[in-house]
């Protein structure tokens, strides 16, 4: 996999993304993350990037050339990509994205804004589509960018130590994730669930997806909604799900009897 980052602050991007896991992996050649300086592909001494919006209003617009020459510079150097503009008017990121973008290409070139906006001639001409992280606005793209090639290259071969590792998380298959534990035991009087010291995986499997159906029924019932229980295929399988609902309900009778005793 490799990313192309479009930004005004690369000192900020390379300090968060070439370190730790995904640092270890960009020194395996797993993936590949380069940052561009917009500022480089100006052709004024100011090295400005951005001028007042046509019709008025507050604030500044980032010029459409330096952005393209940037992107173009990206495109004869390591091969065209598919370029995203990290933008609040786009389809919102989630996890289900990140599997599309990580199984589609191979090369994304990511596009940071600034000011109030990107000068839309160069999103019509070099963009490919745009993504939001959700219902709310940042002062710039850099955060989002970072957010989405990280959640893009953790799921790249050899980055993670295997496909486990982000299978059993939040999101990958519509649940949230069951509740972890590590050691000591017993920590403020608070012991860990009996069922994760008993040695018996069968077991410890089924607790965790019984608290993973739990938590998203509990916390996104949205999430929970979309569910589809027709996958579940196996007596045991369904066991469990009607466990969790099961405990759920008595968790929700106890906690309701506790605040109306009479």
């Amino acid at each position: 996999m490799n990313i192309d980052i479009m930004t005004l602050f690369p000192d900020s991007v390379d300090a968060m993304l070439n370190v730790s896991i995904l640092g270890r992996a960009q020194e395996r050649g797993h993936i590949a993350i380069r940052t561009h300086q917009i500022r480089t592909y100006t052709t004024n001494k100011q090295m400005q990037v951005d001028d007042y919006p046509y019709g008025g209003g507050r604030g500044a617009v980032m010029q459409a050339d330096p952005l393209y020459r940037c992107w173009m510079h990206i495109v004869e150097t390591h091969g065209p990509g598919h370029t995203i503009f990290m933008s609040p008017c786009g389809r919102t990121f989630t996890q289900a994205v990140a599997r599309e973008l990580k199984e589609r290409y191979d090369h994304l070139i990511l596009v940071c804004g600034h000011y109030e906006g990107v000068d839309q001639r160069f999103i019509d001409e070099c963009v490919d589509e745009e993504i939001s992280m959700g219902d709310f606005v940042l002062t710039g793209g850099e955060i989002p960018a970072m957010a989405v090639a990280d959640a893009v290259c953790r799921m790249v071969p050899g980055v993670l130590p295997d496909a486990e590792c982000f299978e059993e998380e939040s999101h990958w298959n519509g649940l949230l994730e069951y509740p972890q534990y590590s050691r000591p035991a017993v920590w403020h009087d608070r012991a860990v669930p009996e069922v994760l010291l008993s040695g018996d995986h069968g077991k410890v499997a089924d607790w965790r997806k019984k608290e993973s159906y739990k938590r998203t029924m509990r916390r996104r019932p949205d999430m929970f909604a979309k569910f589809d229980e027709a996958q579940l295929t196996t007596k045991a399988e369904k066991k469990v799900l009607q466990q969790a609902k099961d405990e759920l309900a008595a968790e929700d009778a106890e906690e309701s009897k506790a605040q109306h005793p009479n």
